[in-house]
């Protein structure tokens, strides 16, 4: 380890756990391998027994969530992107799509649509980073997507009050840094999908559909265009494929991966369910929020990429540095502070994996689900304040 600068001498406290990585994220407080030794591995996924954790993990989600009964919920291929990719494919086509894209991942979704589905009748809303695009415009006569939360610019909704409780189209969301951090209006969505990496910090690869019986009865009274593989498929002959919703998957699922889940689904019912867990993460915004504010108005070092309060996501929490020294610097000078940042925290150990997405502005992402504690935030902002001003020795004379 490097002397310390006696004009910037480093914090004598560290957090707890360091790591802040918005997926796959921070398992669980008192999580450690032990939690996995009920596994059932080297068994068949089909077998009676490992079929009834896939269908334990369905039934959890469900409880914890408050899904509707009369939604079908199923572990697919993956991950969330899997998921949102199967109700593109497969039930995109029949009516006009509204798309907004304020972030990375939704604006993958709308390249999907627009060049590799090459739907012809598509709408597009952007918006800038730390921006939403406009809600009001969304017609309910059309398929809408849309992700719930920008994972990668640290933006959510607000509400759903946009999205017509009548609509004719689908409400087609991805979730996937929402779902067990945000209460969802399952009134107001058609599809849903999020997966095991997130908010309650399970391990990668697996997904989660959720569908309301718009959704179904889109899915069997429409046939795509174009072919879809194996794994995109939800019907056959016509009628929804009623096994991937009861603990069938699609493809061989990971045992080891279906105990962590079940692990983390545990723990959020012990400690409260969704009310603890959107609290928690709340909290966690809460801290960041009043870090950021304590910081003098004239000598502002980091602020919200979200532009309004109420638009600030308390998952993917991302920042964006505006020390004046770093604001003269050219963009390519931005990016490489940005980067020796993230470095600097990481090479001290106190926080891991906080860059910003790569296409993201420079600055900082740390995750605040409910499974990061409170008090290893408030241990890492001393070290935020005191890896600023080492970079700013190095980028800003």
């Amino acid at each position: 380890m490097a002397q310390d600068n006696p004009a910037n001498p480093r914090p004598a406290r560290r957090p707890a756990n360091p790591a802040f990585s918005s997926g796959p994220c921070a398992k669980r407080p008192g999580w450690s391998l032990a939690a996995l030794e009920g596994a059932l591995l080297g068994r068949s996924h089909r077998a009676a027994e490992p079929r009834a954790r896939l269908a334990e993990v369905i039934a959890r989600s469900r409880a914890v969530l408050g899904m509707p009964e009369d939604w079908r919920l199923g572990i697919v291929p993956a991950s969330d992107t899997g998921a949102v990719e199967m109700a593109l494919w497969s039930m995109l086509g029949p009516r006009g799509v509204d798309v907004l894209a304020w972030e990375s991942f939704s604006g993958e979704w709308a390249n999907d649509i627009t060049r590799q589905l090459r739907l012809e009748d598509v709408r597009l809303r952007q918006a800038p980073y730390g921006s939403l695009p406009d809600l009001s415009d969304v017609s309910p006569e059309r398929d809408l997507v849309f992700v719930w939360n920008g994972t990668t610019s640290g933006v959510r909704l607000p509400d759903a009050g946009w999205i017509a409780p009548d609509r004719r189209g689908l409400a087609i969301c991805d979730a996937t840094s929402a779902a067990f951090a945000m209460d969802l209006p399952w009134d107001r969505l058609d599809v849903v999908t999020w997966s095991w990496q997130k908010a309650l910090g399970g391990e990668a690869a697996h997904g989660m559909l959720a569908l309301s019986p718009h959704a179904v009865a889109r899915l069997e009274g429409h046939t795509p265009a174009w072919p879809l593989p194996k794994i995109f498929r939800l019907t056959r002959g016509g009628r929804l494929i009623e096994g991937i919703f009861q603990g069938d998957t699609i493809n061989t699922p990971s045992m080891l991966c279906v105990e962590d889940a079940l692990d983390g689904l545990r723990w959020a019912e012990s400690i409260g369910g969704l009310p603890a867990l959107i609290a928690r993460s709340e909290a966690n915004l809460a801290a960041v929020t009043a870090w950021v504010e304590s910081q003098p108005e004239g000598s502002r070092r980091m602020a919200f990429l979200a532009e309004r309060p109420e638009t600030r996501s308390c998952t993917s929490i991302c920042m964006r540095i505006v020390a004046p020294w770093f604001t003269a610097l050219t963009a390519d000078g931005q990016a490489a502070a940005s980067r020796v940042l993230a470095t600097t925290l990481e090479r001290e150990g106190v926080a891991l994996d906080a860059a910003p997405y790569r296409d993201a502005p420079p600055g900082l992402r740390l995750w605040g689900g409910a499974t990061v504690e409170t008090e290893d935030l408030r241990a890492l902002f001393p070290w935020i304040d005191w890896a600023l001003a080492e970079v700013e020795a190095q980028f800003g004379a």
